[in-house]
């Protein structure tokens, strides 16, 4: 058991149904739970892209071979019918270990692997600069259908699309003249809906430590510290902001590879 107070849980480690022989995980970035409560995994080994699960860890379906930097996966019911937002960071792993960059893309997708489209690279639309790199790591969708796109790995925009994938604008990056708007390491986001009339995006700025917010137009509302912790994406249930946090500072404020934990905020408040 991990975890202390009203969170503690059960660590299951033979969970997954797979193996190294077949249907081998390279790295594990995201889960999201479909409307038929079927586990959805994206990871970045291009034997099998996308893992769906039962509850029980029992392998139901597996499809994918194009995103060998598998990372991002959002879900969105429209018209009754889930689809995928898939990122593929640009950055990975050759056979050999050898990590290779290239620019990333960000597909919508049915659950069973059906391209419905990519959305533009915007260094080939005229959104970046030629030497802006473009490597998303995570989307967010609106209740409208509007796409949220975090360039986690690249240049650290916000990107915002309609639901048909047209450009409407475009915040923070890491060079503006007010600090709250720049963002380090965009490396998630997702849509804050805890105040129903309300809905707020919250960013991940993890070279900071902590999450910034904006309203749903790109104005900075305000900053969660979270000091030492190099966070991954917000996850919002109920109340509570749930996050991975890929590594800590020791003792001696230096990373520590081998640190990573879940963090649970209530509101603000670890």
């Amino acid at each position: 058991l991990i975890g202390h107070g009203d969170y503690t849980y059960r660590v299951v480690k033979d969970w997954a149904k797979t193996s190294i022989a077949h249907n081998p995980i390279l790295n594990c970035h995201e889960m999201v739970m479909d409307s038929m409560g079927r586990l959805i995994m994206i990871g970045d080994h291009t034997d099998n892209n996308i893992l769906i699960f039962d509850k029980s860890g029992k392998l139901l379906d597996y499809w994918g071979t194009r995103y060998p930097g598998g990372h991002g996966l959002s879900i969105f019911n429209e018209g009754g019918e889930d689809f995928l937002f898939i990122c593929d960071c640009g950055w990975f792993q050759d056979r050999y270990g050898k990590w290779t960059k290239q620019s990333g893309v960000v597909s919508k997708t049915t659950t069973s692997g059906q391209l419905i489209f990519n959305l533009p690279d915007p260094r080939l639309v005229g959104i970046y600069n030629e030497d802006e790199d473009y490597l998303p790591t995570e989307t967010a969708i609106a209740p409208n259908g509007d796409i949220y796109v975090a360039d986690g790995y690249g240049s650290d925009y916000i990107l915002h699309y309609n639901y048909k994938g047209e450009f409407i604008r475009k915040w923070g990056g890491h060079n503006n003249d007010d600090e709250n708007h720049n963002l380090r390491n965009a490396h998630g986001i997702a849509i804050d809906n805890r105040d129903s009339s309300n809905p707020i995006l919250v960013c991940t700025s993890r070279s900071e430590n902590c999450f910034k917010f904006f309203t749903m137009e790109g104005e900075y509302i305000k900053t969660v510290a979270l000091p030492g912790l190099f966070v991954c994406r917000p996850v919002i249930d109920d109340q509570n902001l749930y996050a991975g946090v890929c590594w800590s500072l020791n003792k001696d404020n230096k990373r520590n590879a081998n640190s990573g934990f879940v963090t649970i905020l209530e509101n603000d408040k670890v």
